[in-house]
């Protein structure tokens, strides 16, 4: 079973974007011929930054240096009632402002742990 990522992110920063793979045929008319492709044919991709206190954030990084961008990890989305599965390869290294500390993190959508 995959681990679960537990940490909200903070609205403000945080984006997401759903991709829909779409096979197509071109004809010489002008007429295209579309049909999605495959049985996951959405994906979804995630753009989401943490905000929090030191402890928090090491926490985070420590997850995502464990998954090392090639193990699946289960994460809820926004309007999701149910965790779906993620890899994360690009976070930024945290950064300090005050008695707080920031990483962003980018959530691909994966199909298979």
């Amino acid at each position: 079973m995959a681990d679960t990522f537990n940490w909200n992110p903070t609205t403000a920063q945080s984006t997401g974007t759903a991709t829909q793979r779409v096979r197509k045929a071109q004809f010489g008319d002008g007429y295209t011929q579309r049909t999605a492709d495959g049985i996951n044919s959405r994906v979804s991709s995630f753009q989401l930054q943490f905000v929090d206190d030191a402890a928090t954030i090491s926490a985070i990084e420590a997850f995502l240096d464990a998954h090392a961008g090639a193990t699946a990890f289960l994460w809820t989305p926004p309007l999701r009632t149910q965790a779906l599965l993620f890899t994360c390869e690009t976070y930024t290294e945290p950064t300090k402002d005050g008695p707080a500390y920031t990483i962003s993190a980018t959530f691909e959508q994966t199909f298979a742990p």
